[in-house]
């Protein structure tokens, strides 16, 4: 059992007034017990706004510490527990986590799964209204935390899609510098082992990408959702081809172009402003490449997609198509989504079979499929550590609840990668020229050998 000498010295009264004194912290510790009574291990402390709280049972070094900030707090986070309410609720600083952060989205399945009877749920939902009201604190974040406007029925717009990218990747670059590699390379890395510097596995990517795409010199390539541009620099400046990157971020597409200048890569590469269903390419591309991109297609747009990929690409050529994907294992959570309305809007995760249903119903041959799960859990957490180390600049660039909100954002993602409820797969497709695919016997020759 949790060790709680807080209220062996003060004694509960449920019924008793809602000032906020050391009965109130006792009230809320009594629901924290009630709640939490099942929950295995028992690895964390937690600490009251007035200094009460608990640690762990004897022996157990606490992984974190859960702050409960004001009375209130239990309210924002318990009344209705969702994604949606947690989020907000740490946004605003209700709560906060001293520690591992990343070990307390174990804490977070728990409350979201808990199941109540009718009337535990109705003696918890009276004891936690009898909770004060939030008092505004003096260091608090200020101003309301921006959602991106829910609208399911537009999804479809290119407008829409243009601004749900954006409300994600339209910060400053100097943001992202803080905490990606040195080419801002904002998608899975490539790790040779778990304890190798982001650097080199974000080149190593890179290389793997152009060495499954077969690039070789001559070759056109089009990128899809191109980011700040370090894969079709790379392609152009190690491989020799003539590369087009396209996204619908005009914050990205400013950089990548200064990114090619830099590099001397002008006359071989292209950045363009626009959405992959405006493309049109008569004389097609040799290679097509799209890394966290799909991940902003909704299923119902999938097979379009894979259409318009396939009509781009030249018979023979190949398509890398490099997503995240959701599990059917480990199941989503239920209700509604903060990743959705703070983080990514719009996004849509299906599992690898339906990408790979749809793929090949759209005519492509799928050649290979490689799961890189554990190298997403190995990125996101040097993300995490250089966010965290960065937070100062971080807030003077943006402010604390953007801070706020990427370092949970962060967080929660690895731990989703790590208990598997989200994969990332890497797909090579084909698009056949009568009975031969083009590709090497062996797969270890498509994973390591320049065509």
């Amino acid at each position: 059992m949790i060790r709680d000498a807080a209220l062996a010295s003060h004694p509960v009264d449920l019924s008793s007034g809602v000032a906020e004194t050391d009965d109130v912290a006792a009230r809320a510790l009594v629901i924290l017990r009630s709640i939490l009574a099942d929950y295995p291990g028992k690895d964390f402390a937690v600490r009251l706004w007035n200094g009460l709280g608990w640690q762990p049972d004897e022996g157990i070094t606490p992984r974190f510490v859960l702050v409960i900030n004001e009375p209130s707090s239990l309210r924002a986070m318990l009344l209705q527990a969702n994604m949606l309410s947690l989020g907000r609720a740490y946004v605003r600083n209700y709560f906060d986590f001293e520690g591992d952060i990343e070990a307390a989205f174990d804490l977070g399945d728990y409350l979201l799964t808990r199941r109540f009877t009718l009337p535990e749920r109705f003696r918890l939902g009276l004891e936690l209204l009898r909770l004060p009201r939030r008092r505004r604190k003096a260091g608090a974040p200020a101003g309301e935390l921006k959602a991106f406007p829910a609208a399911v029925a537009a999804k479809r717009s290119k407008s829409r899609t243009s601004r749900a990218v954006s409300y994600h990747y339209d910060l400053p670059p100097e943001f992202f510098r803080q905490w990606l590699d040195e080419k801002m390379v904002y998608s899975c890395a490539y790790f040779a082992s778990e304890d190798e510097d982001l650097e080199s596995a974000q080149r190593r990517k890179l290389d793997y990408l152009c060495r499954k795409l077969r690039l070789k010199e001559g070759n056109r390539l089009l990128d899809v959702g191109c980011g700040w541009g370090a894969l079709v620099e790379h392609a152009a400046r190690c491989y020799g081809v003539r590369a087009v990157g396209i996204t619908v971020s005009r914050q990205q597409a400013d950089h990548a172009r200064m990114r090619v200048a830099r590099a001397g890569m002008e006359s071989r590469c292209q950045i363009k402003l626009m959405d992959y269903r405006d493309v049109h390419e008569p004389a097609g591309f040799d290679r097509l490449v799209s890394v966290g991109m799909a991940e902003h297609v909704p299923e119902t747009l999938l097979p379009a997609y894979f259409s318009q990929a396939f009509s781009l690409v030249k018979p023979g050529g190949i398509f890398v198509h490099h997503a995240i994907a959701s599990s059917l294992t480990v199941p989503p959570r239920r209700g509604p989504s903060f990743m959705d309305r703070y983080i990514f809007p719009d996004t849509e995760l299906v599992p690898i079979h339906t990408t790979l249903r749809i793929a090949e119903a759209s005519g492509w041959e799928i050649r290979d499929v490689e799961n890189l799960r554990e190298h997403y859990v190995l990125t996101l957490r040097r993300w995490l550590e250089r966010f965290r180390a960065s937070r100062r600049e971080i807030e003077r660039l943006t402010d604390e609840k953007t801070f706020r909100k990427f370092q949970i954002y962060l967080a929660g993602s690895a731990h989703d990668f790590e208990c598997g409820r989200l994969n990332i797969f890497q797909t090579v497709l084909v698009q056949p020229t009568g009975h031969a695919s083009g590709l090497p016997l062996a797969r270890a020759a498509l994973m390591t050998e320049k065509a």
